[in-house]
């Protein structure tokens, strides 16, 4: 099982949020992620959001520079 990770840095908002999450598990990275989604970012938790989120994640670690934004 290798490490995944989500970067809001790749999805530009308002609030210009920096947080990048990682985990070894898939499912605790969702859970992670979605938290932070509905928390920060005001996302309402859904089945659509955890499909996108899940889409999102990229192998390893976050990178220190900031990646490029999701298109």
């Amino acid at each position: 099982m290798s490490r995944k990770y989500i970067d809001c840095r790749a999805f530009p908002s308002d609030i210009k949020c920096t947080v990048a999450l990682s985990a070894d598990s898939e499912d605790e990275l969702l859970e992670a992620a979605v938290q932070h989604a509905v928390s920060v970012h005001k996302h309402e938790d859904s089945p659509e959001l955890r499909k996108m989120l899940r889409s999102a994640f990229q192998d390893g670690t976050p990178p220190i520079a900031a990646p490029k934004p999701a298109a």
